[in-house]
């Protein structure tokens, strides 16, 4: 019955963790733009051309 006394005061302090934390995200604007990152995986980025290697031929004579 004693750890009671230990694991709610350890709940709370989660749980006032979690609501800071949620409270920043909505003042940093995490959340004002959620349709973006949605449609971002439908649509190809443009690749950077792929670098061409110079191999050597290995010729030994």
């Amino acid at each position: 019955m004693n750890i009671i006394f230990v694991l709610i005061p350890i709940a709370i302090f989660f749980v006032i963790i979690a609501g800071a934390v949620f409270f920043w995200a909505i003042r940093s604007e995490q959340f004002e733009d959620l349709d973006r990152q949605g449609s971002n995986i439908l649509f190809d980025e443009e690749q950077p051309a792929p670098k061409q290697t110079g191999h050597q031929d290995d010729s030994r004579s």
